[in-house]
Order: C-alpha cells, then sequence, then structure tokens
C-alpha cells in the first residue's frame, strides 16, 4: 500500500504536499530498491561475467554524472522542475521497454545508458521542490524522504521472496511496473517558488565552487558513494556464494532499509542537535566499518545483520546530512543545479567508480580485498569531512 491517501501535511503557514511527495519518494525508491540489489543477479542469469556486471551497473551510476547537471541547468533556467520531471519519467518508462528485448552486451548498455539518463534527471529536481516546500523547516525533509525507504523495503523484500518462485526475468518486469508508478505520481506534485535565502546579485556558481569547504564536501561525498561500490554491484552475488538464499538476501536489503526508515524518523532532532557536519562525519565513520567487516565475515549472519543495520547512518544519516548542506551552499537559482552536482559528483561519478573498480578488483584481488578497498575510500572521505566541512557549526 502506497502513501496515496490522507490531508496533506502543514508545514508553517502554508500546505505542503507531503503526500503527494511522499508518493513520488515511495516509487523512485522502490525502483531503486529492485534495480539496486537484484540487476546484478538478472544479468547474471543472463550470462554476463563479472566485468560485464560491474561495467553495466556503472551505467546506472555514470549517468548521473551528464543527466542531472543538463536538467538541473535547464531547470534553474525555466523554473518550470515538474515540467522536466514527468517528461523524463515518461522518457525512462518508454525507453526500459528495450530492457526486453535488447540482446548482447552493447544492445543492453545503450538502452540502461538511455533509461537511466531520463531516470536519473528525475530525483534532484524533486529534492529542490521538496525544499521549496518546506521553506525554513528543511530538517524535517526526512519525514517526506523515509516514504522512499518505505518503498524500497516493500520492494526488495517482495521480490526477494517473489525471486523463490520465479526466475530473474521478473525483475525487469517489476522496474517497469515501478517506472509507471513514478510518472503517474509527478503529474500531482506542483511546482514550487524558490525558497529560503538568495545568492548575492551577480554572484555566480562557480564562485561557490571554489570554496574549499564545498570541494572538501563534495570530495567526502564522491568517496562515500565510491565506497559503495561493491555493495551495490555485487553484495547479492557475494551472499548467494556464501549459501544465503533470495529471500533471507532480500530480507537482509530490507533489514538495512527498515533501520534507514527508523533513522529518519528522528534525524530532524539529530540535524538540529548535532547538526550536519558531525551528521555527515560519523556516517563516514560507520562505513569504514561496515564494509571491512561484510567483506571479513560474511559466514556469520549476525554480523551481516548488523552490517545491514549500518545502512541507517551509511546511507539515511549520511544523505539527510548532506541535501541538508547542499540546501544551505546553494540557494535560490543555485538550487537545481546544486542538487545536481550533489548527485553527478557522488551517486554519479563516485557511484560508477566504485562499481566499475569493484568489477575488475572481484575477478582479479577477490571479495575481500574489494571490500577493504572501499573501507579506505570511506576512510579518505571521513578526514575530508572531518578537516574542511563547516567547521563554524553553522549548518
Amino acid at each position: 500500500m502506497t502513501p496515496a491517501a490522507g490531508p496533506d501535511r502543514r508545514a508553517g503557514p502554508a500546505v505542503m504536499p507531503y503526500w503527494r511527495l511522499s508518493n513520488f519518494y515511495f516509487f523512485y525508491f522502490a525502483s531503486l530498491g529492485a534495480l539496486v540489489p537484484f540487476w546484478g543477479l538478472y544479468l547474471q542469469d543472463r550470462g554476463f561475467d563479472a566485468i560485464a556486471i560491474g561495467q553495466l551497473m556503472a551505467i546506472l551510476m555514470a549517468t548521473k554524472i551528464v543527466a542531472p547537471n543538463v536538467w538541473g541547468w535547464i531547470a534553474d533556467h525555466t523554473g518550470r522542475r515538474m515540467a522536466i520531471v514527468r517528461l523524463a519519467s515518461l522518457a525512462s518508462l518508454l525507453v526500459f521497454v528495450g530492457v526486453f528485448w535488447a540482446e548482447g552486451f552493447w544492445v543492453l548498455a545503450l538502452v540502461m545508458t538511455l533509461f537511466s539518463f531520463f531516470w536519473n534527471a528525475s530525483l534532484p529536481q524533486v529534492e529542490a521542490v521538496t525544499f521549496n516546500h518546506l521553506k525554513d523547516q528543511v530538517s524535517r525533509y526526512a519525514t517526506v524522504r523515509l516514504w522512499g525507504s518505505i518503498g524500497f523495503v516493500f520492494t526488495v523484500a517482495g521480490l526477494g521472496w517473489g525471486l523463490e518462485v520465479w526466475d530473474t526475468g521478473l525483475v525487469p518486469v517489476v522496474v517497469l511496473a515501478l517506472f509507471a508508478g513514478i510518472w503517474l505520481s509527478t503529474l500531482a506534485v506542483p511546482e514550487a517558488g524558490s525558497g529560503g535565502h538568495q545568492p548575492q546579485p551577480g554572484e555566480r556558481l562557480l564562485s561557490r565552487l571554489k570554496s574549499p569547504e564545498v570541494v572538501a564536501f563534495f570530495f567526502a561525498c564522491f568517496m562515500m558513494q565510491a565506497s559503495h561500490g561493491a555493495y551495490y554491484a555485487f553484495y547479492s552475488i557475494f551472499m548467494e556464494q556464501h549459501g544465503y538464499s533470495k529471500s533471507l538476501i532480500g530480507g537482509l536489503w530490507a533489514l538495512g532499509v527498515i533501520a534507514e526508515v527508523l533513522l529518519f524518523t528522528i534525524m530532524h532532532h539529530l540535524l538540529l542537535r548535532f547538526g550536519a557536519r558531525w551528521v555527515l562525519i560519523a556516517s563516514l565513520a560507520f562505513a569504514v566499518v561496515r564494509w571491512l567487516v561484510t567483506g571479513l565475515f560474511p559466514q556469520h549472519l549476525w554480523v551481516m545483520i548488523a552490517a545491514q543495520i549500518a545502512h541507517a547512518a551509511t546511507f539515511g544519516a549520511y544523505h539527510a546530512a548532506g541535501i541538508h548542506l547542499v540546501h544551505h551552499y546553494f540557494p535560490g537559482r543555485f538550487q537545481g543545479r546544486g542538487q545536481a552536482l550533489y548527485s553527478s559528483l557522488s551517486f554519479g561519478a563516485g557511484g560508477s567508480l566504485g562499481a566499475l573498480t569493484s568489477g575488475y578488483l572481484w575477478t582479479t584481488a577477490g571479495p575481500l580485498a574489494t571490500f577493504v578497498v572501499s573501507s579506505c575510500a570511506a576512510l579518505l572521505g571521513t578526514l575530508a569531512a572531518w578537516i574542511w566541512v563547516d567547521r563554524a557549526g553553522r549548518y
């Protein structure tokens, strides 16, 4: 059951379209819940090896480098963010149909490039719209975003069970249905004017990007998502190799996101109490430990459970703090491009490098070495955030 019904919540004196925004997050991250845990298994069953799987999974991340910035520039100059989101969502739905007929590596790579180019355009612009609707209550973002995590949980748990009954050909069918849900949900989300303070007249985006603090922030985000590359591309395969059933693998993915949902319910208080700087640093530190224990102790279910619970920090807390800082670093007319840069540099460039590198490491050095490298990447991000990000505690 999706959050489709119920009254809109109020944020301050104006009505904030809580459920309409939540519906988008539900379907968008539900589609992520089908693609990230199970697409690698689907590709493996289609006969692709580890290197090819790493390359194909990297496409999903790599299009985030270009797509959000193209659409973000258009959105900032036209002010019609939701019109762009609706167009991109419909295009991703139509192009994805090509997966069912794509044969061979290059044809499938082309289809994945095209559908992910449009699919990845949507989220950064909806993030900007959400913050504009929230106005001065930006710390409450997590109460909207948690519905995305709920959608992810529904999908990984349901699809994990479904794959015990049917083969992995079910995966693209589910993804197609969820893409349709994304497009339909965008039709109900209203536009919102720019919220918060505005840049100085004549100020250019480049001046903000030259700030050492902003550079360090983006570097930390890049390394965090690079550290997740092996997890997103190979975790399900890794667990299956150690004797875990598909339903249990789906349950482990769901557990991580359930923990994330619970954290989102209190994230508002954590940001107010500790500030985005310390939440970001803590999330990166958790990632250092998480990838080490995942590589070292896959045979111990209780360790894997603990590592999955840490997803609340390495994704939930990280993303809430990251997007909170982006909102303050890139106000007003810079919002669309700021959100796009956050998406493209972290989830895009960082995620694609992580997925691509892990594909080669997995084949040559093995899973343990791959997760150790992931842990080292998170450590570099931790140091960058500690030394440079928001030392004054403004946000």
